[in-house]
């Protein structure tokens, strides 16, 4: 089972409201996406700290139907 990227645009929408990002298909098989963030969240927080808020926000399709992830992130 994949993951749309419309998917993970809803649901990093919904988690980052105002956020800059862009979703990258990797290899074309909805399962392989990059991620490159920028939010007001992320202001004071360590990258690993960024991330796992990312991951939280995508908790229900991490590790089944969205088998990898590279993520960049930043401060907005």
């Amino acid at each position: 089972m994949a993951v749309s990227q419309n998917d993970i645009h809803d649901k990093i929408a919904k988690a980052f409201p105002g956020a800059e990002f862009t979703i990258t298909d990797l290899v074309g098989d909805n399962n392989h996406y990059q991620l490159q963030i920028k939010a007001a969240e992320f202001r004071g927080l360590s990258k690993i700290a960024q991330h796992k808020l990312v991951y939280a926000a995508l908790a229900d399709c991490i590790g089944g139907a969205l088998h990898a992830l590279a993520l960049k992130t930043e401060e907005l």
